[in-house]
């Protein structure tokens, strides 16, 4: 019996509600179809968001929304975006599948959707094939409360108000299809464009994120805070508040990533190790962090995660549309828990992408919609936003094939500000069982209630099964005279507990 040891009074950081965030790309039918339809659609819709995913959404508690992209922001000019749909100007989607792009979707549409699903909004600016006037008069559209020529152009289009913009991220990928830059000519340009990123409502209220690095470049990290420490931290504060990284999980090489539902356990042992890969990024990343900002006051943003696979066959390619079984939920679990586990230096996290894209955590088919396996892991893990992480330690062994060894379960576990504790654990053999004994430092009488998803590793949720893979609640816990509790995790599977003392 492995044994998971909490120490209920040790609190390590706390869980920024970000680390659980989203992100929404131009890209194949993330917005179009999958969130907006328009106000003419038959889909039920409120002022063209579909009412099905906007709700599924509050029910899983989405904390922040980051749009338009990804590859696209580089290329998006946000002012043929705006305006009566009918003059908005069209365009071809050059790095998502070469399709039209009409635009009508943009900046009064996205702050619409984040106000129905209730989050914050992040948006990431053009550097790539943008200007520095561009971006300054996107920031003054949004947020200036005067009178201006561009507050005045967004009451022209409707919208009297200003809106709040949380997060701005000065470019995306600048070192790949963001304008192949180095980490030398991107840093300088990232102080000139943050510059004119005005703060209009005087609170500091939009949070600046600077584009990092790509998987393990590490070059990219430590030459970008070389040429930003000078402002480091005395005059950190609304210079940058937030360095990205990007990684993607998949099980074979670039070139052929390998199926998202037919795979064998060797597939499967190596894409969770993959996954786990990501506590080394964070660490080695976040250590060239601390020599510049030992204070840790600029976040680490994994604004782009998940698992990456092969296309579903007959779809379009540069759509990425790929479905999502019960290792996506694996993968889910690993990442949130490390995630949890580095929330000291990760303040968001962003998985790639909301809505039949990549990891999604819905799928769409016309009027259809159904949850994947990865939805109920962000719902089962929402109670940990905004909780503080509690020290734990969990005995392992080790699992998987002769060429790939990874631990037998991932865990995490923090407390809310009720006093509620909230343990998140998988499984991660596809075939074994595995029984653990939950101890506590103080032996007290407790109450237990759970929810658990599991099934086989290529279970999946299809528009005619909707529900093979679902929530469920789980009782199948024995509370112990010291206070403790015993359970068995079944394999392949992801469980919340809710402790209350």
């Amino acid at each position: 019996m492995a044994k998971l040891v909490i120490n209920e009074k040790k609190k390590l950081g706390k869980i920024n509600e970000e680390i659980y965030g989203h992100f929404s790309e131009h890209l194949g039918r993330c917005i179009y179809e999958g969130l907006y339809v328009g106000e003419d659609s038959e889909i039920p819709n409120k002022n063209g968001m579909r009412t099905d995913v906007v709700e599924a959404l509050k029910d899983m508690k989405i904390p922040v929304l980051r749009w338009p992209g990804g590859c696209f922001a580089d290329e998006y000019h946000w002012k043929d975006g705006i305006g009566p749909k009918e003059n908005r100007k069209k365009m071809i989607n050059t790095h998502w599948g070469g399709v039209l792009e009409d635009n009508s979707f943009g900046t009064h549409e996205f702050m619409e959707l984040c106000s129905q699903l209730g989050c914050k909004t992040y948006i990431n600016g053009n550097v790539g094939s943008g200007t520095v006037q561009e971006m300054s008069e996107w920031i003054e559209y949004m947020t200036f409360d005067g009178i201006s020529p561009m507050a005045d152009l967004r009451r022209k289009n409707g919208r009297e108000k200003p809106w709040k913009v949380d997060y701005f991220g000065v470019g995306n990928e600048n070192w790949g299809c963001g304008g192949n830059m180095t980490p030398e000519y991107y840093g300088d340009l990232y102080r000139r464009y943050q510059t004119y990123i005005r703060n209009y409502s005087g609170d500091g209220a939009i949070s600046k994120i600077c584009c990092g690095a790509n998987s393990d470049d590490y070059h990219w990290t430590e030459e970008l805070m070389k040429k930003t420490h000078d402002h480091t931290p005395k005059h950190l504060h609304g210079f940058m508040d937030g360095l990205s990284l990007h990684y993607y999980t998949t099980p074979g090489p670039w070139e052929h990533k390998g199926s998202a539902t037919e795979f064998h356990e060797g597939e499967w042992f190596m894409t969770l190790k993959k996954a786990a890969y990501l506590e080394e990024l964070i660490s080695k990343h976040g250590a060239i962090m601390d020599q510049y900002d030992p204070e840790k006051k600029i976040g680490m943003m994994v604004d782009e995660w998940g698992c990456w696979f092969d296309v579903e066959p007959g779809t379009n390619p540069g759509f990425l549309y790929q479905q999502n079984t019960m290792r996506d939920a694996l993968v889910a679990c690993i990442s949130l828990n490390i995630f949890n586990k580095h929330c000291d230096r990760v303040k968001m996290a962003n998985i790639a992408q909301l809505v039949n894209v990549l990891q999604s955590v819905i799928l769409t088919e016309g009027a259809k919609m159904l949850l994947t396996p990865t939805y109920y892991v962000f719902r089962m893990y929402k109670h940990h936003q905004n909780a503080h992480l509690l020290d734990s330690f969990m005995e392992i062994s080790e699992i998987g094939t002769d060429e790939c060894r990874i631990p037998n379960v991932s865990e995490s576990v923090s407390i809310d500000e009720h006093g509620d504790i909230h343990i998140t654990l998988g499984n991660l053999s596809p075939t074994e069982n595995q029984e653990i004994e939950i101890q506590f430092f103080e032996s007290k009488g407790r109450q237990v209630t759970g929810s658990i998803l599991a099934g086989n590793m290529t279970a999946h949720n299809t528009f005619d099964q909707p529900d093979n893979v679902k929530e469920q609640d789980f009782t199948a816990y024995t509370l112990t005279d010291q206070g403790n509790i015993a359970l068995t995790l079944p394999a392949c599977s992801v469980l919340h507990l809710k402790v209350t003392a």
